[in-house]
């Protein structure tokens, strides 16, 4: 049970395509319709929500690092009760007061143990700064100790000085992630392992303990040029796009997902490990006061923004090989940093603030456009705990019934 709220006493929730742990009786009042539902029959599939973290500290005398992390524990426990689907969180280092999320594995098996329905992902692992063994043991142990609720989020990482840090070429990025998701899958498969990859070969490994899941936990990559999308459809796994990239552009990439992603998959099984779903970070802060909730955003969530427009600029102002389509967007970065208004953010469909009548209109073109998973960044720029939970109660109250209809 929940040390903060005693209503966190939900089952497991499953993903679709995988088996674990089966979900108790919905609570009272829940109508969600299944997954796989679609637009074709002339209904819209639900919109799940999700919570999404960097964890911030962006001034240590009032919100120090301990502090945010106790908080961000209770919400968790808050968010579960409220029907929040997945917690995320990235994996940053060096990056003070933006993102103190360097061992997200470690809060997330933490959360484990404060929570029963509460999926827990990972957005992302920079799979090229770790060996994939010890990736498999790390998301196997979490699998179990959270009985089955991990989703497994991968990628390349973005910041030339992460990769500087931990010795590794920044131009073998794809390569690392090739082979890594190589030895991973050969992980799933049980048994044995045996790799002659160039970058990790061994053999005869008996890697330990297994996941819970099966065939395996959710897959998901992050995907920003338009040939990751096809890339994550032709590996059979879900997309994680934003937080940095306009929504015009997003929904270009997921129509060209879709797309890919039905003739890569076409007359395989839906129990077969492949996982379908999109998910979307946004800045979100929806309070019944949309005046305060918008100055509220004003001044934390466009603080977030510009801090991570700031961050990429070192792969964007620099070519790096494997990381060419960070360059072409370079120049919108520049227009969104130098114009990184509330205005401006929510016309780029970045941020979302105001009242539950606002949010849900501009909510509204994400689930048309194929949005499965909203990952809501509502305590994005370190806003102030009680803001979020508040927040938090106005979306269970008014956004996640209209969207799970």
């Amino acid at each position: 049970m929940c040390p903060i709220d005693p209503g966190c006493t939900w089952g497991v929730l499953s993903s679709p395509g995988f088996t674990d742990i089966r979900p108790t009786a919905a609570p009272a009042g829940a109508r969600g319709r299944r997954r796989g539902d679609t637009a074709e029959c002339g209904i819209l599939p639900d919109m799940e929500f999700d919570l999404f973290y960097e964890l911030a500290v962006p001034d240590p005398d009032v919100r120090g690092e301990a502090q945010m992390f106790q908080e961000m524990l209770d919400q968790l426990c808050v968010a579960e009760n409220c029907g929040f689907r997945t917690v995320w969180l990235v994996e940053h280092h060096f990056m003070r007061g933006y993102s103190h999320s360097s061992a997200p594995d470690l809060v997330l098996a933490a959360a484990s143990q404060r929570t029963q329905r509460l999926r827990l992902g990972h957005a992302i692992v920079p799979l090229p700064y770790h060996h994939p063994v010890i990736v498999a043991e790390r998301l196997a142990t979490l699998d179990i100790l959270s009985g089955g609720r991990v989703e497994f989020g991968f990628g390349r990482g973005f910041s030339p000085q992460e990769y500087d840090a931990f010795g590794v070429a920044m131009n073998e990025s794809r390569e690392r992630v090739a082979e890594s998701l190589e030895v991973l899958r050969g992980y799933f498969r049980g048994g044995p392992l045996s790799h002659s990859g160039r970058l990790y070969p061994f053999k005869e490994l008996d890697i330990v303990p297994s996941v819970v899941q099966r065939p395996h936990p959710p897959l998901w990559m992050a995907a920003v040029s338009p040939e990751s999308f096809d890339l994550a459809a032709q590996l059979g796994v879900g997309v994680l796009a934003g937080p940095f990239k306009p929504w015009f552009m997003v929904r270009t990439d997921i129509e060209r997902y879709r797309a890919s992603l039905a003739q890569e998959s076409a007359g395989k099984a839906q129990g077969d490990g492949i996982n379908r779903r999109v998910g979307m970070t946004v800045g979100l802060l929806c309070l019944e006061d949309g005046r305060r909730a918008r100055a509220m955003a004003k001044a934390n969530v466009t603080r977030f923004y510009r801090e991570l427009l700031r961050r990429t600029a070192p792969v964007l102002e620099k070519l790096h090989a494997s990381y060419e389509y960070y360059r072409r967007i370079g120049g919108l970065r520049f227009l969104l940093e130098k114009a990184a208004s509330l205005a401006v953010l929510e016309t780029a469909g970045m941020v979302v603030a105001g009242d539950p009548d606002h949010c849900i209109r501009k909510l509204e073109e994400f689930s048309a456009g194929g949005v499965d998973h909203l990952l809501c960044a509502i305590g994005a720029g370190g806003s102030p705990h009680e803001v979020v939970v508040e927040s938090m109660h106005t979306i269970a109250k008014y956004l996640i019934p209209h969207f799970q209809r």
